[in-house]
């Protein structure tokens, strides 16, 4: 008995170890950044003390308010599309019993391994097509659906048990008033999950406003960061302080809606 507790308290302790070490590779990059961001600028090496002055002149020359204001419109309305669209379908493809569902599974499943890139020719034709180019319109509405959402809530919702539905129904639920009041209050951590995956996907994103828009005025945050890199190189604490400023919003975001993504993404992989 001992001997078992002994091994057993020697596996808990090489995992912490492990764990801790996975972490210190991963926190120690972000660090090293933070660092130099908050070094003075234009002085040699053997300058000490830390300044926040790095901040205030890359928020000034990346205009990083009209950045922000961008990204995150950009970001809510896709994020807001895609848990509407991915409801709806996930819905139907887990519940409604009807030819075809399961060749339309496959077929979500199918735009999963299909890169975004290929398909940048016909979708400019389109947005060209309907006059979009150079609007919110060509940031927004290419990917307004996506089958990772389709596909996460699918399964989600087969967690449900049918019996709360039938329940419902007998009360004088429809399709319509189950989906609303009562699959979606329970598939909190699901939604939640999404609602992280599209919005720092599309915090993000460069590709997009890369190819689809060229006014200044619709400059994402990505954009600017891609300036900075170019126009920066020799002052790399203007430059991480930008990657700093970029990256905050996502990882406190991130910090905020930790519980509901890992209990999201622990119960979509469970099917009763």
């Amino acid at each position: 008995m001992g001997k078992s507790f002994d091994r057993s308290q020697s596996l808990e302790l090489l995992s912490f170890i492990l764990l801790l070490a996975g972490a210190a590779l991963v926190l120690l990059p972000l660090a090293a950044v933070f660092l130099v961001s908050l070094s003075p600028s234009g002085v040699g090496v053997k300058a000490t003390g830390l300044t926040l002055a790095n901040y205030q002149e890359a928020w000034r020359r990346g205009n990083f308010l009209l950045a922000f204001l961008n990204s995150t419109l950009v970001a809510l309305a896709v994020t807001g599309f895609q848990v509407v669209t991915s409801a709806l379908a996930g819905y139907a493809l887990a519940r409604l019993k009807f030819r075809g569902r399961q060749a339309i599974v496959l077929g979500v499943l199918a735009t999963l391994v299909i890169p975004f890139q290929l398909l940048v020719i016909p979708i400019f034709m389109v947005l060209k097509w309907g006059h979009l180019l150079n609007t919110y319109g060509a940031l927004i509405l290419p990917t307004a659906a996506n089958g990772f959402g389709i596909f996460l809530l699918r399964q989600y919702f087969m967690t449900v048990p049918v019996e709360l539905e039938e329940a419902a129904m007998l009360d004088g639920a429809n399709r319509w008033q189950v989906l609303w009041q009562v699959m979606l209050p329970l598939a909190r951590p699901a939604l939640v999950t999404l609602f992280l995956f599209t919005f720092i996907g599309e915090w993000n994103d460069l590709f997009k406003p890369l190819v689809f828009t060229t006014r200044p005025e619709l400059r994402t945050v990505q954009l600017v960061l891609a300036e900075f890199q170019e126009q920066f190189t020799s002052s790399w604490q203007l430059l991480m302080a930008a990657v700093v400023i970029g990256t905050v919003p996502v990882v406190l975001l991130f910090l905020a809606g930790q519980r509901q993504f890992i209990r999201g993404i622990a119960a979509t992989g469970i099917k009763n």
